[in-house]
């Protein structure tokens, strides 16, 4: 066949209309086939498609255009009688007509190029009711016709006063509200006189009662928010919106800045009393730290039943307040309920609850049966190291519960039958210790037992009781003061043995943590200011200081620690690796304190010394602790980044390690890495070489972001957003920073969600737990340990017994593997060490201390924990609390065993309605425990809470309109 006839469409091939016609007009279907310009657009009539045609309106719509350009013209008119009808008229159009969400309304529509017009015809007419009501138009008109540099909507607004703001509709109320924000800003940089806010304020007044009138609660209190009058909701909310308004404003606090975000709990909390709602107002005192209001709140009410209540609040935040004699001797157990003294047995009707008071034995948390016979026999060693691990992971896991099988037998302590004896010289101080841990909470029994081992000759094992006496007071309060009387006698805090006198003082400190006890004062700070002292003792007398007043900015002491720091005779001391905890001990001092704690910032910048600027970092991360602001965040972002330069750093050993550390550097500019096979991540560098950049003279250098790292974690870990955000940050810090960075970045990791076993999280811990470098193996494997407290969590725990046979012969890490396991399995899975409760809106200032100072020890490992220090490890007793809900009777104060629902919380602020506030729920009698995220509520109502959240320990009272 000639190749002419294959290009030619067959006859078919026509009809169907798949081949173009002959002469090139005529496509598919025989219709013409259109212009198309170079891009493959549709020109018709040789113009571009894109241009919008001239839009057809209908016979009514032309009808109402007519009629609008009418009316708008006798306005230019000279004849005034016409102008009232016809503005009338024109308003009477905008109100009547309907449109969907989405449409502008249709008069609006066809006026809108009649604005500028209308300005000018405004402009021309002279003062009186005509201009007034044209100004009230030209504010409607304004929505669809301004741009954001002019906001005419309030201008015109402003020139025509009326009380009835809602008149014109949600939309239009909205847009009000958005230019009285922007132009209360506008005003804030160019008018310095009160009075030129006051058009603005008095606007968004009647804006703000006009949308609590209408279930807009949430625009409400962002506008006064945003003018800067949040506090004046105060007096317009009333029975039901008073509750939505609170919960918004409480939720947005994390959000809003110092002092706005104390204005508004301020609100709230006048909002509550004022409604009677004390609980949730105590919650809000307790949340500021303002103890007059505290005590104000809870000597209001002559409801003693809501008294206990908030007692139990305030003790929950290990808060001590000291009441007069006749408003103790009016209600005893007022005073024991704010003193928790029945929080042990409490605890062990959980237990019993739970069929789980029988105690546990190390093998039954390592389980080392289940480990590769090749290593099993390696990781249970009888070793003084091994038996000192055993000690803290019995005293872990059968915390509060008053029994073991290793320390409470009725062995004698002298013969050397007790475990005591099976560890040697310091281990002896934590063997000892763990006998609080286990009698935690319980003064009666656990005096008794403890004194078993203060008897002994070995100074060691007294050291290790006097510590114990202050961990088995921490979080309770008995009138007799046990702990001050043996602890605090001039026998004990002048002894010789140097080790005595540091666990007495962290005793001190453990047992009264939260205080403010001014006898404390008295009795340590004295010891801070010895220049003659060994820095050890100083130090932890710092410590104990700010832990017992922690967040009370108090001067007497931050006075003592700054004196330290000019003291010519302490110069020399300022290098020792105690002297971090000094720091640690101001830098609690000002906890949540926010900008209070510029002085202290400025007075260390005076200070020629290189601990000087690690401190002030220490300050600021403890002042701004769980708020999540941004700004800090990214100032200690700032820190990381910067590098130590290898001017002021010894010089390398060879040529090898210099080439390798400048490939380094060029690696982190270049931002690449090398993964491994498992995933963990691994430089060029060896942590030697990446040591070698430090300067090991000057201890500041690589203290500094080390501190940084962690107040990533401590400042963002009571946001969720933020947590999210810094989660991804210490990816990149683990890949590109240096040895001191990478050491700390597991701590933060675990700081961020401790007792919350997130799966992205323990995962990447996993990986960092093979790291090259043991420092970094090391503080991943406790971050695991602290991120499950107290879960139980299957999958942690089988990643731990792997890790138990990878570091089968690494002392160091074997020890910190048994130290994680003990800690995964706290109080058999009854404990929580997250320092946040009632909702997870208030953080534990004692708590988040308590983490804190561990991981300040962590940071150098081998120099604290993992050498002679590892009592520092029981810090975290401030922080172990039972994640518990127990309900009580109302008249005895006994546990009342009802049904609630547990399931995982909803967030339901701003929501329209009564939604659900938990998924996912089952039904279980009470005691429960409540996981991390969890919430509980009444399965009916034949009780009522008496508590804001059902949380800890919970007074129902019987409702009187309940019918059985």
């Amino acid at each position: 066949m000639a190749g002419g006839e294959d290009t030619k469409p067959s006859a078919s091939e026509k009809g169907k209309g798949k081949a173009p016609a002959e002469d090139g007009t005529a496509g598919a279907n025989g219709h013409a086939e259109p212009q198309k310009d170079k891009d493959g657009k549709v020109i018709k009539d040789g113009k571009d498609s894109d241009k919008p045609a001239q839009e057809e309106l209908s016979e009514e719509d032309q009808q109402l255009k007519g009629e609008l350009e009418m009316l708008v013209e006798r306005l230019q008119e000279s004849n005034t009688d016409l102008y009232k009808p016809a503005i009338e008229a024109i308003k009477n159009l905008i109100k009547t007509s309907t449109s969907s969400v989405t449409a502008v309304p249709k008069p609006l529509k066809f006026l809108r190029p009649h604005y500028e017009q209308l300005e000018k015809t405004y402009e021309s007419w002279p003062a009186g009711d005509n201009k007034t009501s044209l100004a009230d138009m030209l504010s409607v008109l304004a929505m669809t016709s301004t741009s954001e540099d002019k906001p005419d909507l309030l201008k015109y607004r402003l020139l025509a006063p009326t009380d009835d703001l809602g008149q014109w509709g949600h939309e239009y109320t909205r847009h009000l509200a958005l230019e009285c924000m922007d132009e209360y800003h506008r005003r804030l940089v160019t008018e310095t006189q009160d009075d030129a806010f006051e058009p603005v304020w008095d606007i968004a007044r009647r804006l703000s009662s006009y949308f609590l009138k209408h279930n807009a609660e949430a625009d409400a209190v962002d506008l006064l928010s945003d003018v800067e009058i949040i506090d004046e909701i105060e007096h317009m909310v009333d029975e039901d919106t008073y509750d939505r308004v609170c919960r918004y404003m409480v939720s947005m606090v994390p959000l809003l800045t110092y002092p706005d975000n104390d204005k508004a709990l301020m609100s709230a909390h006048f909002i509550y009393k004022r409604f009677g709602k004390l609980s949730q107002a105590m919650s809000i005192a307790i949340r500021l730290n303002n103890m007059n209001q505290i005590k104000e709140d809870l000597l209001q009410t002559e409801d003693k039943a809501l008294r206990r209540q908030m007692a139990f609040q305030i003790a929950r935040q290990r808060i001590w307040l000291d009441l007069e004699d006749d408003e103790a001797n009016d209600d005893e157990t007022l005073v024991e309920c704010l003193s928790n003294t029945h929080l042990s047995d409490h605890y062990k009707t959980l237990g019993k609850e739970l069929n789980i008071l029988d105690p546990k034995s190390t093998q039954d948390i390592y389980k080392t049966h289940l480990e590769s016979s090749r290593t099993a026999g390696l990781t249970n060693v009888d070793s003084a190291r091994h038996n000192l691990a055993s000690a803290f992971v019995n005293a872990f896991v059968n915390a509060g519960f008053g029994n073991d099988k290793m320390m409470l037998g009725e062995e004698d302590t002298e013969t050397g039958k007790s475990w005591v004896w099976k560890t040697k010289d310091d281990g002896m101080i934590s063997a000892a210790a763990s006998v609080g841990m286990l009698q935690q909470w319980d003064l009666d029994n656990g005096l008794q037992i403890i004194d078993r081992y203060s008897n002994v000759n070995d100074d060691n094992v007294k050291a290790g009781a006097m510590l114990a006496v202050g961990i088995l007071n921490c979080g309770v309060r008995e009138a007799s003061e046990p702990a001050m009387a043996l602890l605090s006698s001039p026998d004990v805090l002048n002894h010789k043995k140097k080790e005595l006198r540091v666990t007495a003082i962290m005793g001190l400190g453990l047992a009264y943590a939260g205080t403010c006890k001014d006898d404390m004062l008295v009795t340590l700070l004295p010891y801070v200011s010895d220049t003659s002292l060994d820095m050890q003792i100083s130090a932890m007398a710092a410590l104990s200081l700010g832990m017992i007043f922690i967040g009370s900015a108090n001067s007497d002491i931050s006075e003592a620690i700054l004196e330290t720091f000019f003291d010519n005779d302490r110069e020399k001391q300022l290098k020792d690796k105690w002297t971090r905890f000094m720091v640690l001990g101001l830098a609690l001092l000002f906890f949540n304190k926010q900008d209070e704690v510029d002085i202290i910032l400025d007075t260390l910048e005076a200070v020629q010394h290189p601990m000087s600027e690690p401190s002030s970092v220490l300050c600021s991360i403890c002042a701004w602790a769980g708020t999540g602001t941004v700004l800090k965040l990214q100032d200690l972002l700032h820190i990381c980044n910067e590098h130590i330069d290898d001017d002021a750093s010894p010089s390398p050993p060879d040529g090898a390690a210099a080439a390798a550390t400048d490939n380094a550097t060029n690696n982190n500019n270049n931002t690449n890495t090398n993964t491994t096979s498992s995933g963990s991540t691994t430089d060029s560098v060896s942590p030697e070489q990446r040591r070698s950049k430090i300067n090991v003279d000057e201890p500041g250098s690589s203290l500094l972001q080390s501190y940084a790292v962690i107040g990533l974690g401590l400042i963002s870990m009571g946001e969720d957003i933020g947590q999210e955000m810094i989660l991804r940050q210490f990816g990149h810090l683990m890949h590109y920073g240096e040895a001191n960075i990478r050491r700390a970045v597991p701590l933060a990791m675990g700081l961020v969600s401790p007792s919350n076993p997130q799966m992205k999280v323990y995962d990447t811990l996993s990986r960092y737990s093979h790291d090259n470098d043991p420092d970094v193996a090391v503080n991943s494997i406790f971050a695991m340990g602290l991120l499950g407290a107290g879960t139980n969590n299957a999958r942690l725990a089988q990643l731990l017994r792997q890790l138990a046979s990878y570091y089968s012969r690494d002392a160091n890490a074997l020890f910190m593997v048994r130290i994680a396991q003990g800690l995964l399995h706290m109080g058999k899975g009854t404990l929580t060490v997250n320092p946040f409760h009632t909702d997870r809106s208030i953080m534990s200032r004692v708590a988040a201390a308590g983490l804190l100072t561990t991981l300040v020890a962590l940071l150098e490992p081998k120099q604290f924990i993992l050498g002679d220090s590892h009592y520092l490890l029981y810090f975290l007793a401030t922080a172990m609390q039972p994640r518990m809900l127990v309900t009580l009777d109302e008249e005895t104060l006994k546990p009342l065993q009802v049904n609630v629902r547990v399931g995982q919380a909803v967030d339901t602020v701003g929501q329209a309605g009564k939604p659900k506030t938990i998924t996912g729920w089952q039904t279980q009698s009470t005691p429960v425990v409540l996981a991390y995220g969890e919430r509980a509520e009444l399965e009916d109502e034949k009780y009522m809470s008496l508590s804001s959240a059902l949380e800890g320990l919970v007074i129902l009272r019987k409702n009187p309109d309940w019918e059985d």
